[in-house]
C-alpha cells in the first residue's frame, strides 16, 4: 500500500495555488487535438522542464515497487523486474503542462496501462483511479482516461531509462491530458468507486485537465 505521507508546502504550490485562484494563463479558446496539435495557451519548447514539489525521492530500481489495490478482483505487487516482464508497449507522445510549455515527439517505453488492467481486472463499480507517488503526491484519473489507448506506465524515456528527476524509475504517460494528471515516482495505483480528488485538484486545478478546452483550473 501507498505510505501515508503528504509532501511539503513549498514557494511552488503557493505560486500554482496562486495561479488558480487568479485564472492565470487562460486564453479562452477551445481546439480539439485533431485540429490543432498545440493547445490554447501553450508554447513549445525543445527542453524538458522540470517540475516537482520539492522532493526527488531516491528510489532505485531495486527498492522500486508497484501495489495496485481497491476495487478490482486481482491486487497486483510488482518489483520492478516483474514489472518489466510483462508486456511492454512503446508509444510517441506529446508532453503538455499546464505552466503553458508543450514538448512534441516523447519516446516511451513501459506497460500499456490496458495491460495492466487486463491483469488486475477492475471490478464492475470501479469507475477512477488515485495515483500515488513516492514524495507523497496523489493525482486522480477517471477510469477512462487511465485506459486511453497511449497511456502507459513508462520507464524508460528517448531509448533511456527515466531519469530521477523527471520520475524514474517509473512514471505514468496520460498524453491526452495536462502533465501534471502523469504522476512521477509511481508507487501505488488505488482503484475507487467513487472519486477522490489529488494534491492539485483541492489546490484550485481542475478535476480531469484536457488541455485542448483549456481545463486548467477547477472554476474553468
Amino acid at each position: 500500500m501507498a505510505d501515508d505521507k503528504a509532501p511539503p508546502d513549498s514557494k511552488l504550490t503557493r505560486t500554482k495555488e496562486k495561479w488558480a485562484r487568479e485564472g492565470r494563463f487562460l486564453t479562452g479558446k477551445v481546439t480539439r487535438p485533431e485540429a490543432q496539435r498545440l493547445p490554447p495557451g501553450q508554447h513549445l519548447t525543445k527542453d524538458w522542464p522540470v517540475l516537482d514539489l520539492g522532493i526527488v525521492p531516491p528510489v532505485s530500481r531495486e527498492r522500486w515497487r508497484l501495489d495496485v489495490y481497491g476495487a478490482i478482483e486481482t491486487p497486483v505487487f510488482w518489483s520492478f523486474d516483474e514489472f518489466i516482464a510483462q508486456k511492454q508497449a512503446r508509444f510517441t507522445s506529446d508532453i503538455h503542462c499546464v505552466t503553458t510549455w508543450s514538448r512534441y515527439d516523447n519516446e516511451w517505453k513501459g506497460l500499456a496501462t490496458r495491460e495492466l488492467l487486463a491483469a488486475c481486472q477492475p471490478r464492475e463499480d470501479a469507475r477512477f483511479v488515485v495515483l500515488h507517488s513516492y514524495d507523497g503526491y496523489t493525482t486522480n484519473l477517471a477510469l477512462e482516461d487511465f485506459a486511453a489507448e497511449d497511456a502507459l506506465l513508462a520507464h524508460s524515456w528517448s531509448g533511456q531509462p527515466l531519469t530521477e528527476e523527471h520520475g524514474g524509475p517509473v512514471r505514468l504517460v496520460v498524453p491526452h491530458l495536462y502533465f501534471w494528471k502523469s504522476a512521477k515516482w509511481l508507487q501505488a495505483i488505488e482503484f475507487l468507486t467513487e472519486d477522490a480528488p489529488g494534491f492539485w485538484e483541492v489546490r484550485g486545478y481542475h478535476n480531469r485537465g484536457d488541455p485542448w478546452t483549456e481545463q486548467r483550473y477547477s472554476n474553468d
